[in-house]
Formats: C-alpha cells, sequence, structure tokens
C-alpha cells in the first residue's frame, strides 16, 4: 500500500475556498510520499462568498496539472451555463448565482470572464478510472454507465438497493448530509457534507488497489475505513435528510 498512488475525490465545495485549500493541503500531507491526484465533484460556486477565489484555483491548477487535477461539471455549473445562453432563465439567481455575481463584483451573468465560463462549460460530467465512477449526482441504475444521460449525472437524487453493484464505486456528491459526515455503502459514496452549510469539505483517500476508500478526510479529522491504531474508524453514516 505504501507505493501505491492515490486518487482523493472532493465534494461539493460551494464557494467555500478556505476549506478547499485547506483540504487539498491536508490531502498532499496524508499522501506523504505517494504520487497522488484530485478528481473534484462538481458544484465549485454558488451560495459561499468566494467562488471566484475557488475556480482561480481550480483553472490554475487543471492548467498546471491536467492529468493530476480533474474536475467535473456539477448542476450549479450547469445552471450557471443556462443563465449565460438565457439571460432570462433565473433559476441560478434564485439557487445561490447572486453570491457568485458579487464574488467577481458584477451584476449581470453576460459580465462574467469569458475565460471562465469557457473553462466550465468544457468540464466533462464523469469520470471512469476502472474501479470508481466519478459523478456529481448520481446515476441511474437501470442504465449501463456508459449510457448515462447528462441531466441524471447532475441533478438526480434517485437512490437505489445497497445489492444494486453498478460495476464501480459511485462516488458522488449533490445531496448535502445533515450528519456533515460522508455516507458510505457497499456500492456508493456521498461525499457532499455540506460544507456550505456550515458543515466541513470532505475528501475520499482511493488506492488503485481497491474500489472501496482506504481513508475519508473530514474536515480536521481523518477516518480510516477499517481498523488503524492511529486514526478513528468509520461507522456507515446513513442518509436520513437533505438541506
Amino acid at each position: 500500500m505504501a507505493s501505491s498512488s492515490l486518487t482523493f475525490a472532493i465534494g461539493d465545495v460551494h464557494g467555500c475556498f478556505a476549506k478547499l485549500d485547506n483540504l487539498m493541503h491536508r490531502c498532499a500531507e496524508y499522501a506523504g510520499s505517494r504520487p497522488h491526484r484530485f478528481v473534484l465533484l462538481g458544484d465549485y460556486i454558488d451560495r459561499g462568498t468566494d467562488s471566484r477565489q475557488v475556480i482561480k484555483k481550480l483553472r490554475r491548477l487543471t492548467g498546471q496539472r491536467p492529468d493530476e487535477v480533474i474536475c467535473l461539471k456539477g448542476n450549479h455549473e450547469d445552471m450557471l451555463l443556462s443563465a449565460v445562453d438565457e439571460p432570462c432563465d433565473s433559476l441560478w439567481i434564485n439557487n445561490g448565482g447572486d453570491t457568485t455575481l458579487a464574488s467577481y463584483g458584477v451584476e449581470r451573468p453576460a459580465e462574467l470572464p469569458a475565460d471562465d465560463i469557457a473553462w466550465i462549460r468544457g468540464l466533462p460530467l464523469c469520470h471512469d478510472d476502472g474501479l470508481r465512477f466519478f459523478v456529481h449526482a448520481g446515476i441511474d441504475p437501470a442504465v449501463p454507465l456508459d449510457r448515462q444521460d447528462g441531466n441524471t449525472m447532475l441533478w438526480t437524487r434517485k437512490r437505489y438497493s445497497d445489492e444494486f453493484n453498478p460495476g464501480r464505486l459511485i462516488v458522488h456528491g449533490h445531496t448535502p448530509l445533515r450528519s456533515q459526515r460522508p455516507d458510505l455503502g457497499p456500492h456508493r459514496i456521498n461525499l457532499d457534507t455540506g460544507a456550505v452549510y456550515g458543515g466541513p469539505l470532505s475528501a475520499a483517500a482511493f488506492t488503485d488497489q481497491d474500489a472501496a476508500p482506504e481513508a475519508l478526510l473530514v474536515g480536521s479529522e481523518v477516518f480510516q475505513v477499517g481498523c488503524g491504531p492511529n486514526v478513528k474508524h468509520l461507522q456507515r453514516f446513513v442518509i436520513t435528510d437533505e438541506y
């Protein structure tokens, strides 16, 4: 395990720049000498106060390390693009887009930087590493993974039995957890721990040998998935409600 590279998946950021910056540093510290990459699950903007800083950081990282930092599109990025393309569409503004405009110091979506919009427009909807299927919201269990609909991957809150095995561990966010702890099941993990609602920003650390996470970094805490002498043991946190 010591020589295995790591993949860190990070949940919904929503303009919480300090939490993102701190968590990425903590992931690097956790990895130590092991090579590591990041997959961010979308919703970088809206509701929090620092959307512009978040986008600036992620654009810089994906430019410098395109094979090591993968940013997926979330439904809030999708709403922003709709607002840019259809200025009469108020859905984005009514769902936290006003805080994103304020972070850029502008009043209308058309005034947002063209380079940032182009970067957001080019974000992929999913990433499959052979062991895990990373996606913002989730999947339709009735559809093969390579045929998932974009609207489903961005917006779904549909859940399915723990007995259903889609052939990958589904790694997603989108539905914030009131427990403020990740929800880990046999074939799915939700990493949206409500950072913008006062919860921590969370990451899962994966190796190349096993689909399940090695550990979860939840705010300032590290939970080993299994037993370990120097870390807390992760219990199963069940989704009970959403914000």
